[in-house]
């Protein structure tokens, strides 16, 4: 694969991303994707997805779980909704991550993603230990299957994804960073934060928004690449300063607004071809 492959962020049937046919049409080589619904998670689902994306000459580099029920409409949402942190579903998601590692088996992909939700700053607290066993768990599944398990930052500080990652102690565990959700959820300058978790980063995404007049209280504003406070040509030096070669997957969640998303994702791949040619 060549150096910096641009990608986006897709789905078939479920959750986030553009459809299969947008990044088709856009020309992209590497996609991640939503895990579909459970009902579609099928050796003949698989096989008729590897079938398209092979006629379309594009490859896969990630499998994201999502959950019924999960909102990220607002920062206390997010912490009540999201991942594998909430109490009263997280017996139950914590069996559909693994299926969904099963399926990404299926797939031939060898990298499953999530938000894992917020994890709890005081590391003494149950609840941290119960997330530790519940990473453990999700990373030990994967490691049967010959896969990695990547954490979305957003809803941790650079520091509290190290330690946490530390804590977990398993060798297939790596961060998917997204500049954006730092500044979303208000939890670090994310430059700064790039460069102290570096060693982990495994897959990106190219996301930009705005800080919020109260960061961390209030959400940050979701905006076009190369719009917002991320610094998309300072993101890519600093991905070259850490080593990262991978795919440069594009995000853009405004499904409600079909056309505009597609217009601005065919934007951002403009934007970012040109950095590439600049920062080599």
């Amino acid at each position: 694969m060549e150096k910096w492959p641009i990608g986006v962020f897709t789905s078939v049937d479920a959750g986030l991303g553009v459809k299969l046919e947008v990044a088709h049409d856009l020309g992209v080589p590497t996609i991640q994707i939503h895990a579909p619904h459970q009902a579609t998670r099928t050796q003949a689902s698989a096989d008729a997805f590897l079938k398209r994306i092979g006629s379309y000459n594009i490859q896969l580099t990630a499998v994201f779980g999502g959950f019924e029920g999960e909102s990220y409409a607002d920062i206390p949402t997010v912490l009540r909704t999201v991942g594998l942190v909430p109490p009263e579903t997280r017996v139950a998601r914590t069996q559909e991550m693994k299926e969904i590692a099963d399926f990404a088996k299926l797939l031939g992909c060898k990298v499953v993603a999530l938000h894992i939700g917020f994890v709890p700053h005081d590391t003494a607290s149950p609840l941290y230990k119960q997330i530790l066993d519940v990473a453990r768990d999700v990373c030990d599944h994967c490691a049967k299957n010959g896969q990695a398990l990547h954490l979305e930052t957003g809803q941790e500080s650079a520091e509290g994804l190290l330690r946490f990652i530390g804590d977990v102690k398993r060798n297939n565990l790596f961060i998917n960073f997204d500049p954006a959700n730092m500044i979303l959820y208000g939890t670090g300058e994310p430059i700064a934060a790039l460069k102290k978790v570096g060693k982990f980063v495994r897959s990106i995404h190219c996301k930009d928004g705005k800080w919020a007049k109260n960061p961390g209280q209030e959400w940050g504003q979701e905006v076009a690449l190369g719009e917002g406070d991320v610094g998309m040509e300072n993101y890519l030096r600093t991905l070259k300063e850490i080593g990262y070669s991978g795919p440069l997957t594009i995000e853009r969640e405004i499904s409600h607004e079909p056309e505009r998303q597609k217009a601005e994702i065919g934007k951002a791949i403009k934007l970012l071809t040109e950095l590439k040619v600049k920062i080599g």
